[in-house]
């Protein structure tokens, strides 16, 4: 879902659920849940996700609306 621009996360970490998700398949609520959480990091800064991708995604993979 990430992949395809249903689920993003914002440089500061926090999970972003896009509305399509039920708009197009009529489902989602367990994320929905979570959206604007801080996700589960790894204890090790060096194996984070890179902030500058997850902008990235959120600019050009998202589903904003």
């Amino acid at each position: 879902m990430f992949d395809r621009g249903y689920l993003g996360v914002t440089p500061d970490y926090k999970l972003q659920v896009s509305a399509r998700l039920r708009a197009d398949f009529g489902n989602g609520d367990e994320f929905y849940a979570k959206h604007g959480e801080i996700i589960r990091l790894p204890q090790h800064q060096s194996d984070r996700p890179n902030s500058e991708f997850l902008e990235w995604h959120m600019d050009e993979v998202f589903k904003a609306s």
